[in-house]
């Protein structure tokens, strides 16, 4: 029962950092530092739309569906204890499979999915 409650309070710590980061991310000025931190959750929540959503090609889901494996996953090719390129290598997965999928789905598709600006995703898939 101890190495239970252990574990969760490791994830109720996880957790609240994670909505401490959302809090401070949300408090940043305008500029290139609060574009980059909205781009990672902006990324996640495209790849959970553009699954769901019928007008996506079949190889453009499992390129988004890797990604978002990739993300998720706590093999990472740079920790992500490591400030500021931790998280390099899932910004990388995600925009080339982002950059894939735009290839293959329609662009008004793609906007529709992306919760952030518009710009930072006509930034990130190089359109």
């Amino acid at each position: 029962m101890g190495l239970i409650r252990l574990a969760l309070i490791g994830v109720a710590l996880l957790v609240a950092s994670w909505g401490v980061l959302v809090l401070l991310a949300r408090r940043l000025p305008p500029g290139s530092m609060k574009d980059l931190a909205s781009v990672l959750p902006a990324c996640v929540t495209t790849a959970r739309r553009l699954r769901g959503d019928p007008r996506v090609p079949r190889r453009a889901k499992l390129a988004v569906a890797f990604a978002a494996l990739w993300v998720i996953s706590p093999i990472d090719l740079i920790p992500e204890f490591l400030p500021v390129i931790g998280p390099l290598d899932d910004v990388v997965v995600i925009a080339l499979a982002l950059r894939y999928a735009a290839r293959q789905v329609p662009r008004e598709v793609l906007f529709e999915a992306w919760p952030a600006e518009p710009r930072l995703l006509e930034r990130l898939v190089g359109r």
